[in-house]
């Protein structure tokens, strides 16, 4: 129970953040496109480069984790191709959620790694290791689940449906716990790639979704809210990583 209750926390903290759509009207003027948009492209260049980047490198040298990187970095492009065989576009909000959740399964791995180092050591401080990252991941995970459900909302879709968006990005986090739990040997190793990959992939939305629009918007303090966004984020990933 404690151990289901720990890889349960980071999706928590992304329904926590989802939720934030309950609070919003349905449409802002410019000011608040520029507020988003701003907030979620500097949220994404941060949680890249310190949770994900830095790990993977540490973890597993350049070569490996500029392969993962490029990988994720076409992934955005490559995803589309499926959509326009059948006479439709991968819009901007879609692409965040694919890049958002290939962004938690390696998180989620991680606190898999956590809890199964716990059920090998069976100590205090093994388990009080393996709480830390999670809620440390749950804290980080709130403004994620906001930049899915914000965006949603704004262009016009339900407080319900974009909500639900939101928090399914976070699925996928106790399902990487689970794997890792379930099979530790298989999946660690695929670890760092994954890191590098969903590295990859919020690069290439944040650069070719996110930023363009800031831009073309001229929305007022767009560059203002993009670095909090990035201090925000890094500030998370550095104290509570």
């Amino acid at each position: 129970m404690v151990i289901a209750a720990g890889i349960l926390l980071p999706l928590a903290g992304t329904a926590l953040g989802a939720a934030w759509v309950f609070c919003m009207r349905a449409k802002g003027g410019k000011r608040r496109q520029g507020m988003l948009l701003g907030a979620a492209a500097g949220i994404m260049t941060a949680a890249s480069l310190f949770s994900l980047l830095l790990p993977a490198l540490e973890q597993a040298g350049p070569w490996h984790t500029a392969a993962g990187f490029l990988a994720g970095m076409l992934s955005p492009g490559l995803m589309g191709r499926p959509a326009r065989r059948l006479g439709r576009t991968l819009d901007k909000t879609h692409k965040l959620l694919w890049a958002v959740t290939v962004h938690n399964l390696p998180e989620g791995m991680a606190v898999g790694v956590a809890f199964a180092g716990f059920l090998g050591a069976r100590t205090d401080a093994a388990l009080a290791g393996a709480w830390a990252l999670a809620l440390g991941i749950a804290l980080q995970n709130i403004p994620e689940g906001a930049i899915i459900s914000l965006p949603l909302r704004e262009a016009g879709m339900g407080r319900g449906k974009a909500f639900a968006l939101g928090v399914l990005s976070g699925v996928v986090e106790p399902v990487g716990a689970g794997l890792i739990l379930l099979a530790a040997g298989v999946f660690s190793p695929l670890l760092p790639g994954l890191l590098a990959f969903a590295a990859g992939a919020m690069i290439a939305v944040t650069v070719e979704e996110l930023l363009p629009d800031l831009a073309r918007e001229r929305a007022p303090g767009g560059s203002l809210w993009y670095a909090l966004g990035f201090l925000l984020m890094m500030l998370l990933d550095v104290c509570l990583g």
